[in-house]
């Protein structure tokens, strides 16, 4: 067999992304795959929660890749996301891409509370765990006094697919709610002017995809995908969950019209596009692209020097799912961050063969030639040598990566 022999590891058996991954390895006939529990591996596909990074590394000769980043979840855990928007000077330009937002703990939790007067910042800068219920309540009281949009949503910090979700014209049901249901959440001002699709006047969010390569390159996947609702959007029954949730889940098993207006109430670019253009005279690419990119940049640039493991004796790369809202004036808002997202099914053979073009091959070249130039270059001279990735990985600069790569734009 012509070319270099690599190993790899997959843990994880639910990720559908990194099941085609694997796929897509083993028929370039350079890849074997391992036992899971075999630590003398080039790379590990690995259960984001159960990862250890601790023993990654420490092989003799051996590259070592995972596809986590340690730390991430201070982007992908809602509460984490909120303290960390909060705390970050380099955020300091959110309030216009990030709902208001409150970080809530069950009272029995007896967490500490910070006073409203504190608007929660140093509160939460200071302690590990802050109960921002009292600053909720302040802006709560002092929006409707003023008559501003009342409506507010709790989350669950580590819910997912609709679960732990609550919307509310009455901070005390939310409060209430939180305090029930035993576990942190966040609350966050609702958008209740959203743009809608039409016909049937509904809602619906963007999920973009987002790589991070080894050497910390931010890329954008090309393609984006609206899930969409199936039932009119309704601001006066805020318990109709299919009227103002998206999530498939929700939408599948709750609306009688899944699939009515989508297949799979799923809406790619290239008609969006078209939508925008034909029902507002707007582009994509100029009214709401911009403002994805913008976003997506500062968040990770944000924890880059926390996560990166350009310093390491392993290297890590990740995809994220990021998802916003657009609001009536074509404003957009980030919604959550998902730190091991799904694929729309149409899109896994190029999203998963993008995955290994980005962040496996420029770290494993499947060539079978040693000196052939790496897309990761500070010049295009420059060459990634295998036998010495490790002993660099301590001094190396930041390499940029390629500005395209497949269907991959380097941000």
């Amino acid at each position: 067999m012509s070319g270099p022999l690599y190993t790899f590891v997959s843990r994880d058996d639910n990720s559908t992304v990194y099941a085609e991954v694997s796929k897509i390895l083993l028929a370039t006939g350079h890849w074997k795959r391992l036992k899971k529990d075999n630590p003398r591996f080039n790379l590990m596909l690995g259960e984001r929660n159960r990862l250890p990074f601790g023993r990654l590394g420490h092989e003799p000769g051996l590259v070592q890749l995972v596809n986590y980043y340690r730390g991430a979840d201070k982007l992908c855990r809602k509460a984490s996301l909120v303290k960390l928007i909060k705390t970050s000077p380099e955020l300091r330009d959110s309030c216009s891409w990030f709902p208001e937002s409150y970080i809530i703990y069950p009272t029995d939790l007896k967490t500490p509370v910070a006073p409203a007067s504190s608007n929660g910042f140093s509160h939460l800068k200071s302690n590990p765990k802050t109960d921002e219920r009292e600053v909720f309540l302040a802006s709560y009281n002092a929006r409707k006094e003023s008559g501003e949009g009342s409506v507010w949503i709790a989350k669950s910090s580590a819910g997912a697919k609709g679960a732990g979700i609550l919307i509310s014209h009455d901070a005390a049901d939310l409060l209430d709610y939180i305090d029930n249901q035993g576990q942190v959440h966040v609350i966050q001002k609702y958008l209740e002017k959203p743009l809608l699709l039409e016909p049937g006047h509904r809602k619906f969010d963007i999920r973009s995809w987002v790589l991070v390569d080894h050497q910390y390159n931010i890329y954008l996947y090309r393609e984006g995908v609206l899930r969409t609702s199936s039932e009119p959007y309704n601001s006066q029954d805020l318990g109709d969950m299919t009227s103002h949730l998206t999530n498939h889940c929700i939408q599948k098993e709750q609306s009688l019209n899944y699939g009515r207006y989508e297949e799979g109430n799923e809406m790619f670019f290239d008609d969006f596009r078209l939508y925008l253009l034909k029902a507002h005279g707007v582009t994509l690419e100029t009214s709401i692209l911009p403002q994805i990119k913008h976003i997506i940049k500062s968040c990770l640039s944000c924890v880059e020097a926390a996560i990166s493991t350009k310093h390491l004796s392993y290297q890590s790369f990740q995809l994220f799912g990021f998802d916003f809202m657009v609001d009536e004036s074509f404003k957009v808002w980030l919604i959550e961050i998902n730190g091991a997202p799904a694929c729309a099914q149409k899109l896994y053979s190029e999203l998963c063969q993008g995955i290994v073009d980005v962040a496996v091959s420029s770290v494993f070249s499947l060539s079978g030639d040693s000196g052939s130039s790496s897309p990761y270059s500070s010049s295009p001279s420059s060459t990634f040598n295998l036998s010495t990735a490790n002993a660099n990985a301590c001094s190396s600069p930041k390499l940029r990566g390629p500005l395209h790569v497949g269907p991959f734009t380097r941000l």
